[in-house]
């Protein structure tokens, strides 16, 4: 398998889970602004609407969006628990958490990346990001990771869109539930290999 990604996207979190697992596959950086692979092809045409993760399989199919990819790997190697067995109450209540993490955190995270947005628009959705954080907060009181004891590929995603702040100069120290949470997921050897790769390439 070929993982195309790039630094500080949400293509980290499948390689995370890649890593979790421990499957065979080969990393693809991609330059976002040109859209050309490291090896020189025209990303694009792996992927036309444009922007990392892409998964290419041993068979030529490509899979794109993260919350369906992390799910086809983790189903690769259920016996590792990365997500609950299919068609279990569990698998819904982990899809529950992907579809919250991409709609109000990864969504609301990426606008702020927007440089031509007003200060004051930033602000307000920024206020609405917060709001976030509080009910996260709130959920992972008492809890290590998103569904309980066990880590999941939820949260190899949101420690990935979590980990934005840094460049909108939020501290997350101010939710120290929260702020806990990321520090146990980025201890995790997995998590830190998947780091260094990306920072070393």
């Amino acid at each position: 398998m070929r993982l195309y990604y790039a630094p500080d996207t949400c293509s980290l979190s499948p390689h995370i889970v890649l890593r979790e697992l421990e499957l065979e596959f080969e990393l693809v950086k991609v330059d976002n602004r040109s859209k050309r692979t490291a090896d020189g092809r025209d990303f694009l045409t792996i992927n036309p609407k444009g922007y990392v993760a892409a998964l290419e399989l041993d068979d030529g199919e490509v899979l794109t969006e993260g919350p369906a990819i992390v799910q086809y790997l983790a189903d690769l190697k259920a016996e590792n628990g990365l997500a609950p067995r299919a068609g279990t109450w569990e698998r819904v209540r982990l899809q529950e958490w992907l579809n919250f993490i991409t709609s109000e955190i990864h969504a609301g995270s990426a606008l702020l990346f927007n440089s031509s947005l007003p200060d004051e628009v930033k602000s307000i959705y920024r206020e609405k990001l917060f709001r976030r954080f509080n009910f996260l907060e709130d959920q992972l009181n008492g809890k290590t990771y998103l569904m309980g004891s066990v880590f999941s590929v939820a949260d190899a995603y949101l420690f990935t869109v979590l980990g934005w702040c840094k460049f909108f100069a939020i501290d997350l120290q101010g939710w120290p539930v929260l702020s806990a949470y990321m520090a146990g997921i980025h201890a995790r050897p997995a998590v830190q290999a998947a780091l260094r790769a990306e920072a070393s390439d």
